[in-house]
């Protein structure tokens, strides 16, 4: 873990996040003319996404150099009320200025053919990032969050696509949920140029203290680019954290 940070609640957990996404996308911009963001699903999300309309945050934003990205998805239609993207779409994107249609990359998760959907979706990233060969993308902001068994994207506890080391998107089982998913494998989670984890709840507090002690068993520990920064509230901390 690179970086934790450790602020009393929910709601400042929400604020450090959206001020972290802005800096993260004017610093891009400036540096490269676009912002590449792979977006989170789980709740935190429907925290910040207000946070981000609010107009100083919003204007700060060229929003037209903006491409999103999901780093994983439900097996549920656009419209479903459990659609990562069909939250980001109906709390954030539709309501800010200047976003090309072109640059919504939605995770097609709900396909019958779950494998060629994945397939796509990795066609989408090359043409997108304009890779060539075996060259990673590399997201200027990978968005994460953690379950309470440690898993980040849709990669779990004993599935599958925790040992995938060449595809970048993949349909994956997930054993808990008793459902399949669409997620970025760790090539990609681990080639971004930054990362950010958003971790909240009680519920979370045993898996994190196994990741800051140094264990390598959950998923969300694997997760090792050059800047991962971790923002949690105290109850996640654990409740004898200052």
């Amino acid at each position: 873990m690179t970086r934790v940070t450790v602020l009393a609640d929910a709601d400042a957990v929400a604020i450090a996040v959206a001020d972290h996404f802005i800096a993260a996308a004017t610093a891009a911009i400036d540096e490269r003319g676009m912002f590449r963001v792979a977006l989170s699903g789980g709740g935190t999300p429907k925290q910040v996404y207000p946070l981000l309309l609010e107009p100083e945050r919003r204007g700060a934003v060229d929003w037209s150099a903006v491409e999103f990205f999901w780093g994983d998805e439900r097996s549920v239609p656009p419209d479903h009320p459990e659609s990562n993207f069909g939250v980001a779409y109906g709390m954030l994107i539709s309501h800010l200025p200047g976003v090309r249609p072109d640059r919504i990359h939605r995770m097609p998760a709900e396909a019958a053919d779950l494998d060629a959907a994945a397939l796509s979706y990795e066609s989408e990233l090359r043409l997108a990032f304009s890779t060539h060969g075996d060259e990673v993308p590399a997201f200027d902001l990978v968005w994460l969050g953690m379950g309470p068994d440690g898993h980040t994207a849709s990669l779990f506890p004993d599935s599958g696509a925790l040992d995938e080391a060449q595809r970048w998107v993949v349909g994956n089982w997930a054993p808990s949920q008793e459902t399949w998913r669409m997620t970025l494998t760790f090539p990609v989670l681990n080639a971004a140029r930054a990362t950010v984890f958003a971790v909240t709840g009680a519920d979370k507090a045993f898996a994190l203290q196994q990741i800051r002690e140094g264990s390598a068993e959950l998923p969300a520990a694997r997760v090792t680019g050059d800047a991962v920064e971790w923002i949690v509230d105290r109850a996640a901390a654990g409740a004898d954290e200052s």
